[in-house]
């Protein structure tokens, strides 16, 4: 299968990410670099446990044998529903609604160890049949779950053991719908279920776009954007979902939630912003009405390097403060870029070197990597992709503003094979997951946000930690991080990790809970946010009240009993 191609059928996996088919191989020089980077944070003397040091891996490196599907859906409990034409009680369609993208769900899919499944899914065509889907899980004293694109990595999606009731998940995928277009107001209504690539299609095709594009954009859904709090990864031009989330409705357990989308409003507190981020705890979205603007006549992304991660933190921050695209206000403020500015990804020198590692290419990287040590940009060296979109001409003086502003802090230009590389990929990233799986690791990502001032502090404070968090057992961890999104007081901080698995799902789960709460830990004591663009979910559950107050929390779970009293919606996320 051809690096990046979807398969023909488009079926999703169902027991890791993406499509069935769709592959992106690992390159034998990047696999060598992984297994390098991983045992050098190896403590000589440590972990000498026999039991923690087993591989997943047989003698000739192969992945042991894995659960198959049937397999696993036939070991599903039966339903606890009471029969409605409307809900599904098929096993396997239960198994794939029983949980998200998260590491733990991946151990637990990969084992085919499912703790709790739905009792039954439904897929609602419009509002009236998801109240009667609400009207039917009261009866039945069922939790319900809404369902958008089952991306969720931080534990949205996953059901509590000890829930004790039967639970019904609500799948808005048949919601997908382009509902209206004001082109004239630049905003659109969409069924809650429509995913990236058809919201794409459907503005494309009028002369416009939404232009968010988070790294999930394939899969995932626009309600689940809303739901999340979504940050796409050209936000610095188009802003993030709360910028573009104009209204629609919400059917929940006590009624329904209109959401008219005005252009601005004193008419108290926003309601919007309740809804937002709100992972299905007020009931299901069922249409978002979200703000839209002109397709760009041009797209341009260029790459270059710093010699050190400072000079490049230092060059992002004079951008981002000096109006470069209005940071997540989406276009607003003159400065460099001149609203054209879309998007500044800046590696450290850490996942600069995966990322050329990665890249394949190994003759023309080489050679480059010579030239940009005679540059100056020698090991220390980091990456930095930009893009601009527009009209031709003021897209090209961007690109040539953001450039000289970087050469300013010492910068070296790149060829541009690096950001075709990272534009056509972009979206196909996360496949690395499965490969990386079956050569014996396991991957996962945190992330957050912080105030200029504590950026690279922070940043490097994670990646050390986190390279020796599994010390105690004798395992490294390869570490690395970006910046992806930059705002005039500060900016976010992407943490990818990657650690060998264990010999048993429960000892990969002891490693991953090791690494994340050491990671949690770091970032609440740097009073970062607890996530800046994944949600809460159960991951960061416990970490909610240091950013929130206990009186900030206790008004939430007051406003979720207004419109949920029985507590029946997706129980025992964010609170």
């Amino acid at each position: 299968m051809t690096k990046g191609r979807p398969a023909p059928a488009a079926v999703r996996r169902w027991n890791g990410w993406g499509l069935v088919g769709t592959e992106y191989p690992v390159p034998p020089g990047a696999a060598r670099f992984l297994a390098g980077r991983i045992t050098a944070h190896v403590i000589a003397g440590k972990g000498d446990d026999t039991e923690s040091r087993r591989s997943p891996l047989d003698e000739s490196g192969a992945p042991l044998p894995e659960p198959d599907h049937d397999q696993v859906a036939r070991a599903i409990p039966p339903s606890r529903l009471p029969w409605h034409p409307a809900v599904s009680t098929d096993p396997s369609l239960r198994l794939s609604h029983a949980l998200g993208q998260s590491l733990p769900d991946w151990i637990r899919l990969r084992a085919g160890q499912i703790p709790v499944a739905p009792d039954g899914v439904a897929f609602p065509t419009d509002d009236e049949e998801v109240r009667g889907l609400l009207a039917y899980a009261r009866e039945a004293g069922a939790a319900v779950i809404p369902y958008g694109g089952g991306t969720s990595v931080v534990g949205q999606l996953e059901i509590a053991r000890d829930l004790g009731r039967p639970v019904l998940s609500v799948d808005t995928g048949k919601m997908e719908a382009l509902h209206s277009l004001d082109a004239t107001g630049h905003l659109a209504t969409f069924g809650a279920g429509a995913k990236g690539p058809d919201i794409e299609a459907e503005l494309g095709g009028r002369g416009f776009t939404l232009g968010h594009f988070p790294q999930s954009f394939e899969l995932s859904s626009i309600g689940g954007w809303v739901a999340t709090r979504s940050a796409g990864q050209e936000s610095l031009l188009y802003g993030r979902i709360e910028d573009l989330f104009a209204g629609g409705r919400v059917e929940t357990p006590a009624g329904t939630l209109v959401l008219p989308a005005t252009p601005a409003s004193a008419a108290g507190p926003d309601l919007r912003q309740l809804v937002l981020g709100s992972e299905g705890r007020l009931g299901v979205l069922t249409e978002a009405v979200v703000r839209i603007r002109p397709a760009p006549t041009v797209n341009m992304y260029g790459a270059a390097f710093f010699p050190d991660f400072d000079s490049g933190l230092a060059a992002l921050r004079e951008i981002a403060q000096g109006g470069g695209g209005g940071g997540a206000g989406g276009g607003r403020g003159g400065g460099i870029g001149g609203g054209s500015l879309c998007l500044l990804r800046l590696d450290s020198a850490e996942e600069t070197a995966t990322t050329l590692a990665l890249a394949g290419h190994g003759r023309l990287i080489r050679q480059y990597e010579r030239w940009l040590a005679w540059r100056g940009a020698t090991q220390g060296k980091c990456l930095l992709i930009f893009g601009a979109a527009g009209g031709r001409r003021p897209v090209r003086r961007t690109m040539g503003e953001v450039f000289d502003a970087c050469r300013a802090h010492r910068a070296v230009g790149a060829v541009t094979l690096l950001a075709r590389e990272w534009v056509k990929n972009r979206f196909r990233t996360p496949y690395l997951r499965n490969t990386l799986w079956e050569m014996g690791y396991a991957v996962d990502t945190l992330e957050t946000a912080v105030t200029w001032s504590k950026v690279g502090s922070l940043l490097s404070h994670l990646e050390v930690t986190l390279s020796h968090a599994l010390a105690d057992k004798g395992e490294g961890v390869h570490a690395f991080a970006h910046i992806s999104h930059v705002y005039r007081d500060g900016a976010n901080i992407y943490v990818t990790y990657i650690f060998r698995r264990g010999w048993s799902p429960a000892e990969s789960l002891r490693r991953w809970k090791t690494v994340k709460e050491a990671a949690c830990r770091i970032i609440v004591e740097a009073g970062g946010t607890i996530s800046h663009q994944h949600g809460v979910g159960l991951d960061h559950k416990a970490y909610l009240a240091a950013e929130k107050g206990e009186l900030g929390l206790a008004a939430l779970r007051g406003a979720l009993g207004v419109f949920d009293p029985a507590g029946m919606m997706n129980p025992g996320k964010l609170v």
